[in-house]
């Protein structure tokens, strides 16, 4: 910001902009979202997503990385902006808009000692607490936008380990869209893409035949986006 900037906005109101981070991971079949204890007043306690103001000399974006990264000590994090929450009454303590990032951690990853020091724990989206402001809007709002991304793409890799059979990549899409989903079907669909790479290792731990793993190959991934690939999987 410059000074003749700050010249030209001396006499405008002043407002706070805020990121709030919508994370979810996914753990033993059931897609989860993580949540702490609000710290501040109003309403400092109660449940809420995690956030920060942005400080005035940063991006919004790297307000984002900076909270997930303070939060769970993770760096490379997959997220996206979801929407902007910009009403007048929207938070008791002052007036401040919010920009939402919906963001994909595989739940294995991040640290658990950094994450329980913040007080922050993952619920099962069924199970979720009601949180503060509008943040319960915000888990909707991000939650439909990433079943609409991963109609389309194969965002849900982000959420699975670096290794991972069929039936558990059925899974994931399974609690992300709240549905079941034909194995058949879905094996067929997802093998076409030609994104999966065959490992020559099973998962026994369910079935002594086992199924085999598989890996996501990136690099196959975006020639395909850059060709126009259609990757709708439901």
């Amino acid at each position: 910001m410059t000074s003749d900037t700050i010249k030209f906005y001396t006499d405008e109101s002043k407002m706070f902009v805020a990121t709030d981070c919508i994370v979810f991971g996914f753990d033993d079949g059931e897609l989860k979202l993580l949540i702490f204890k609000r710290r501040v007043a109003p309403k400092k306690g109660d449940w809420s997503l995690i956030g920060s103001f942005v400080k005035e000399d940063e991006d919004v974006e790297h307000a984002a990385k900076r909270v997930l990264k303070e939060i769970t000590g993770l760096d490379n994090v997959f997220f996206e902006q979801s929407y902007t929450y910009g009403k007048a009454d929207r938070d008791d303590g002052a007036r401040c808009i919010s920009v939402a990032q919906f963001a994909l951690i595989r739940i294995d990853d991040y640290d658990r000692k950094l994450t329980e020091k913040h007080g922050a724990y993952w619920y099962k989206l069924e199970d979720l607490p009601s949180l503060v402001l509008d943040h319960d809007k915000m888990v909707i709002d991000a939650l439909n936008k990433l079943r609409q991304r991963a109609k389309h793409q194969p965002i849900g890799f982000e959420l699975l380990p670096e290794k991972f059979t069929i039936p558990q990549l059925q899974s994931l899409y399974e609690a992300i869209f709240q549905k079941s989903l034909d194995p058949g079907n879905f094996r067929k669909k997802v093998l076409s893409f030609e994104v999966l790479e065959k490992l020559n290792e099973k998962d026994k731990s369910s079935s002594k035949r086992g199924a085999f793993y598989y890996r996501f190959n990136h690099d196959n991934y975006q020639k395909l986006l850059e060709s126009g690939y259609n990757f709708e999987i439901l």
